[in-house]
């Protein structure tokens, strides 16, 4: 069993979150993406505080290619 350490999005200090231009403005469930450090992080627009996944850069890329 792979034990996952998730960290504090507002650990993260210093990243720039954004959302997708496809989210709209109108709130509801929508992702941010940053760049941290050498990868990519994900965390939950309405819980900014919560845990953020983070992604090598190649994972990223390939998962961006893939939708």
């Amino acid at each position: 069993m792979t034990s996952w350490h998730l960290p504090a999005a507002s650990n993260l200090g210093g990243v720039v979150w954004r959302k997708s231009s496809y989210s709209g403005q109108g709130g509801g469930a929508c992702v941010e993406v940053a760049s941290v450090r050498d990868a990519v992080g994900v965390r939950d627009s309405k819980d900014p505080d919560g845990p953020a996944l983070l992604f090598g850069r190649s994972a990223w890329a390939a998962f961006v290619r893939g939708l």
